[in-house]
C-alpha cells in the first residue's frame, strides 16, 4: 500500500513564486495566439490612423510573447537579436502606444526601470525584492479570499486590486545573513 504524498511545509508567497518559475508557468502565448494579437493590434493602429512596419511588428510580437515584465531595454535586447538595427526609440513608442491604446500596463516597482506587461495577462500579484530588484509574480487563491472578505466587512465594493509585497529575495537574504556572519576585516599594520 502506497502512503500518500507528504503535505508540503509552510511556504513563503516567494517560495511559491520560486516554484512555479521552475515548473515552467510563465504565461507563455502560444505562437498562434501572439500572432493573432499581433495582427489585431496592428490592424486597430492602421484604423488609428498609424503606419504599419516590420519592426513595430517584431516589437509587437516579442512583447505579447514574453510571457513576463519587460523594461524597454528588455524588450529592445528581444528585437534586436532579431533585427540588429532597431532602436531604443521605435521600442519605446510602441510600448507608449500600447499603453495608450489600453493594451499594455506600465508597473513602476520602484526600480531605474518602468516594466511593462500586456493588458489582458490574467490577474497576479508581485513580490518585488527591493535589493536587487527582481519582480516576482504569484496567484493565491487564499490570499484573494482574504481580500474578498476584507471588503465584504468594511461593505467596500472592490472595482480591482493590486498587491506588492517588497522585501529581500532569498539569494539577497542570504548574501545580508552572510554579511552579518561574517569577521570584521583585519586591520593592516
Amino acid at each position: 500500500m502506497r502512503t500518500p504524498p507528504r503535505p508540503p511545509g509552510p511556504q513563503t508567497i516567494v517560495d511559491q513564486a520560486r516554484r512555479a518559475r521552475r515548473r515552467g508557468a510563465r504565461r507563455i502565448a502560444p505562437a498562434q495566439d501572439v500572432a493573432a494579437r499581433v495582427a489585431a493590434v496592428a490592424a486597430r493602429l492602421r484604423q488609428d490612423g498609424m503606419k504599419h512596419s516590420d519592426v513595430r511588428d517584431a516589437v509587437l510580437e516579442e512583447f505579447f510573447k514574453a510571457g513576463h515584465h519587460l523594461s524597454v531595454d528588455g524588450l529592445l535586447a528581444r528585437v534586436r537579436a532579431r533585427i540588429p538595427d532597431t532602436g531604443y526609440t521605435t521600442v519605446y513608442r510602441t510600448l507608449r502606444l500600447l499603453v495608450q491604446q489600453g493594451l499594455a500596463l506600465e508597473r513602476d516597482f520602484g526600480g531605474t526601470h518602468t516594466l511593462f506587461e500586456p493588458a489582458d495577462t490574467p490577474h497576479h500579484d508581485h513580490a518585488i525584492c527591493s535589493q536587487c530588484g527582481e519582480v516576482m509574480e504569484f496567484e493565491d487563491s487564499d490570499l484573494e479570499a482574504l481580500q474578498s472578505r476584507v471588503a465584504r466587512r468594511l461593505g467596500f465594493e472592490v472595482v480591482s486590486h493590486r498587491l506588492e509585497i517588497y522585501g529581500r529575495c532569498r539569494r539577497c537574504a542570504a548574501d545580508a545573513a552572510h554579511r552579518r556572519r561574517a569577521p570584521p576585516p583585519r586591520a593592516r599594520r
